[in-house]
């Protein structure tokens, strides 16, 4: 039978005519999350006829190498299984490869040439989404290449018939504040900031979406979303996985620029915003960014107090027995870098002024999961004897991933004569409501910057806060602060990170 709940006809949103050029298609982005996509949203029929995929990498290869290279990709990690021949045999139509480096002025004329031909042929009207799946150092030189060969579009400021030009930058967008505001301006040289689209693929995730719907649209939590009933509030993301061959990259990078500045402010900024006026893109912006003005800076002297680092050592996950991060390929022996990282952070506004954030983030923990936890202070004054049964706190739990969905815990009184108390859960999940074939967050992603709509991706002005909030934390560990101590692989994290919340008489969650 159909789902009821799936009933999504009245929203269908479909994408303009446009060809989307990705930068850096021989990469593992493209095949495992980009082109998969993209094929959904074709079977989904979001796309119009008017649309086209162009790759663009050094590797030299031909457009039925490329197309057969996608389809590989499509067939292993696409959600819909298996690939549809008649929706890909139309869908590859459009698809096509220009080879060349990305230094070379004569790669962006070869691009221009075949962006024209698509206009005529595919009918993409001048429309083009530029995405750049490439290392940060390559951002300003392919915002240079495209405007000096004329491929960038002023903004269509609401003229309909006006070609529009976007571009989609991965993270990480900087290594720190000055990097970022020096990247920020680069790109500013060439695109407005409407036209740039910093994508975050955690606000992708209809979880997360789903928590503003949660407290905007149900006037039972938002009243008591406050410091007057939270006592405290836990973020997690933890990951069973470790650096999986990507040492290089982690040594550079570590869990906090990895997981903290992004992906976990951004959870933080949805979880403590007020109420915009609008879904409209800058009002639920400006909103997360009031947010990160709001932080209490950790200063050089708080730092130890207040953060808290580890680096995962062996262990065992899942019943498998895994190296410590020094073992792994291209680590150094006596490396330094994070993997893991807990923090108290506070809100300083009206709603949060007092209530502590406590965030998390990790490699090898015990199991995957992502989760925002609010818990509540605990009732006043109790009418129940201590032999009925401790009175635990009540808690809020949004479960981003896996096993996606939202409980509440309550107390209530066990079935029979006596007064028994018992900690109980109500518990939706996603999967059970509406089916387990949710869109991943890159189709959400690249349909909203197909069509304009900016709200889930970061401004520039966030980025360059969430950076200002981490440097000093950065400042005072390159300082000549202790190295990160050892946890074992399969655990929540060093002791370090229990003596954080204890100190004040807290604890962390078991998700």
């Amino acid at each position: 039978m159909t789902n009821p709940l799936r009933d999504t006809t009245m929203f269908e949103r479909h994408a303009d005519a446009c060809a989307v050029v990705i930068f850096g298609a021989s990469g593992d982005l493209t095949r495992r999350k980009l082109m998969p996509a993209l094929y959904n949203l074709a079977l989904g029929r979001y796309l119009t006829g008017s649309f086209a995929v162009v790759g663009v990498a050094r590797r030299p290869k031909t457009n039925e190498q490329f197309r057969e290279e996608m389809k590989e990709g499509v067939g292993k990690f696409s959600r819909r299984k298996p690939v549809d021949s008649a929706v890909w045999s139309d869908f590859e139509k459009g698809v096509s490869y220009v080879a060349g480096t990305f230094e070379d002025k004569a790669t962006y004329e070869k691009l221009r040439a075949h962006l024209e031909q698509l206009d005529q042929e595919r009918g993409t009207r001048k429309n083009r989404l530029f995405y750049l799946a490439v290392p940060p150092a390559d951002f300003g030189t392919i915002a240079r290449g495209l405007k000096e060969a004329g491929l960038v579009a002023p903004p269509p400021n609401g003229d309909r018939s006006a070609p529009w030009t976007r571009v989609v930058i991965e993270k990480p967008f900087g290594h720190d504040l000055a990097s970022a505001r020096a990247l920020n301006a680069t790109i500013s040289k060439v695109f407005e900031e409407e036209q740039v689209f910093r994508i975050d693929h955690y606000l992708g995730k209809e979880t997360v979406q789903n928590l503003l719907v949660f407290r905007f649209a149900n006037s039972l939590f938002e009243p008591v979303w406050t410091r007057e009933h939270v006592d405290h509030v836990q973020i997690t993301v933890a990951e069973e996985i470790g650096v999986e061959g990507r040492g290089k990259f982690y040594e550079k990078t570590g869990v906090t620029r990895d997981i903290v500045e992004n992906h976990l402010m951004q959870l933080l900024c949805l979880t403590a915003m007020e109420p915009p006026i609008s879904l409209e893109a800058d009002a639920v912006r400006d909103e997360k960014v009031k947010v990160l003005r709001s932080l209490r800076p950790i200063e050089h002297s708080l730092v130890t107090e207040n953060v808290v680092r580890g680096q995962y050592g062996r262990g065992h996950v899942r019943a498998e027995e895994v190296p410590a991060y020094r073992e792994e390929p291209d680590v150094a022996a006596d490396s330094a870098v994070e993997t893991y990282v807990a923090a108290r952070v506070f809100v300083d506004n009206w709603r949060w002024g007092g209530v502590p954030f406590y965030v998390r983030a990790g490699k090898r923990m015990l199991r995957r999961v992502t989760e925002i936890a609010l818990q509540f202070k605990k009732v006043p004054h109790s009418l129940f004897r201590p032999q009925d049964g401790g009175i635990t706190p009540n808690v809020l739990s949004l479960r981003i991933q896996p096993d996606e969905g939202i409980a509440i815990r309550f107390i209530s009184k066990e079935p029979g004569q006596a007064t028994v108390l018992r900690d109980v859960a109500m518990d939706f999940r996603y999967g059970t409501a509406f089916g387990s074939n949710t869109p991943e967050a890159y189709e959400r992603l690249l349909l909203d910057a197909i069509r304009g709509d900016a709200t889930l991706f970061t401004r520039s002005d966030e980025v360059e806060h969430q950076w200002a909030f981490i440097d000093p934390v950065f400042d005072a560990w390159n300082a000549g602060a202790a190295p990160p101590p050892v946890y074992p692989s399969g655990s929540w994290g060093p002791e370090q990170a229990d003596d954080l919340l204890a100190r004040d008489g807290r604890r962390w969650r078991k998700p």
